[in-house]
């Protein structure tokens, strides 16, 4: 064949292949390139929103000042919506890493342990049984139901000869999921008062956070976070095999019960805080793998990238529409619904 004719670049041509700049770069070349995102984000989310604050008025209050409405704006709406976005930005994103490193599926995310379905029926019974209205309320009712829910799946996969594989987790989560939402369902239509309070917790938002549900969800946040660092070990010698791992001394049976257990700390907590956020659990994982190497480094990576996305969807949600608010887990559908198709593509591939 005239080697004039070959077509240039063919994958099976080794020589030919091209390494893209950003491949080229080290993992600490692109987390420093990356680095100042987050401070940049935290500051815009300090300085913009409801209110008329700008950075004077924002070293002022910092600073001590006695103007009262600019304390309000900046201590008791800005400040508890920042952290809440940061906590539960890097929840998020860590539960669903554990989740896909455990289930060995790129596609997983902490709704599948039920933990979503399960909160939104502990708020439903919460609303219909005992008035539940406050943020505090919905923070309780909520934890309670996504252990409670993410309790049942871990009991169904564990039942039987099969017991822990990541493909029985996977089912029992999915169809305990779709129990709940049935059951969520048929609360609301017998009392269908409660429906109006419902949806608007069920859209996500970090709109309704506030001091005192930050103290009480953050300890749990906190814990379930050192807790996956500690569990980044044990889970990259399972990575190597069920047998590899018991040869290190590591029962995947525990192990794969711990992981459940923290991401259902994490997203329970993270839920209860600000409602569902949909697709986050799988976006910050995704791009944590193409900045660090190592399941440790990866852990770190999704929290950095988990809070960084959920700051910059929270503040689409308070500037895309203003003076009203756009509902968060629109933002982050957007940005996380074509990852999903373009990962599934590839899967299929």
């Amino acid at each position: 064949m005239d080697q004039s004719r070959r077509p240039a670049g063919r994958p099976g041509d080794p020589g030919r292949r091209r390494q893209s700049p950003g491949r080229a770069l080290s993992p600490a070349c692109r987390i420093a390139l990356l680095a100042p995102i987050l401070p940049a984000l935290l500051l815009a989310s300090m300085l913009l929103g409801a209110g008329d604050a700008g950075m004077a008025d924002l070293r002022a209050v910092l600073a001590g000042g006695d103007n009262a409405p600019l304390q309000m704006i900046v201590r008791d709406v800005r400040a508890p919506r920042t952290l809440a976005a940061l906590l539960v930005g890097a929840a998020l994103g860590v539960a669903g890493m554990l989740m896909q490193t455990v289930t060995r599926n790129r596609l997983a995310e902490p709704g599948l342990l039920g933990v979503n379905a399960g909160a939104a029926l502990g708020v439903v019974a919460g609303i219909t049984w005992a008035g539940a209205e406050s943020g505090l309320a919905y923070l309780l009712w909520a934890g309670a139901g996504a252990l409670i829910g993410n309790a049942c799946v871990l009991g169904v996969a564990n039942a039987g000869r099969s017991s822990g594989s990541p493909l029985r987790l996977v089912l029992a989560g999915v169809a305990l999921g779709a129990t709940f939402h049935g059951l969520s369902s048929a609360m609301l239509l017998s009392q269908p008062s409660g429906y109006d309070q419902y949806r608007f917790w069920v859209l996500g938002s970090l709109a309704g956070s506030n001091g005192s549900m930050l103290l009480l969800a953050a300890p749990f946040i906190i814990f379930g976070l050192v807790a996956a660092l500690f569990l980044a070990r044990p889970l990259s010698a399972m990575l190597l095999g069920d047998d590899i791992a018991r040869s290190l001394g590591h029962s995947p049976r525990m192990l794969r019960a711990a992981v459940a257990f923290t991401a259902t700390l994490l997203t329970g907590s993270a839920v209860a805080l600000t409602g569902p956020i949909a697709f986050l659990g799988l976006l910050a994982p995704f791009l944590a793998r193409a900045l660090a190497q190592g399941l440790a480094a990866q852990l770190a990576a999704s929290a950095w990238v988990g809070a960084i996305v959920l700051l910059f969807a929270d503040l689409g949600a308070r500037l895309v529409a203003q003076p009203f608010e756009t509902p968060i887990s629109v933002l982050t559908a957007l940005l996380g619904a074509p990852l999903l198709v373009w990962l599934a593509r590839g899967s299929a591939r």
